[in-house]
């Protein structure tokens, strides 16, 4: 089932609206009879940690000190 409610009354009642929506139903928020937004259940999306394993690849010199950037701080006369 859906509902729909301006604006207004979404604010009045947001946590009788969000009781619908976890109970199954879909709301409709509109502003001058105008659909806006839709009020749905939230899905969580899955989350993979390193996504990205063996497609990086550097070597240990990109850990070492930049004289651009140095100088950048430290001027001419770096430590």
């Amino acid at each position: 089932m859906t509902t729909m409610v301006n604006i207004h009354e979404a604010k009045t009642h947001l946590s009788r609206l969000l009781e619908q929506v976890a109970a199954g139903e879909r709301v409709v928020i509109a502003k001058a009879g105008t659909p806006v937004a839709d009020l749905v259940p939230h899905r969580a999306a899955r989350v993979a940690f390193g996504g990205l394993k063996g497609e990086v690849v550097y070597t240990d010199d990109v850990f070492d000190v930049d004289p651009d950037i140095q100088e950048l701080f430290y001027g001419n006369a770096a430590p």
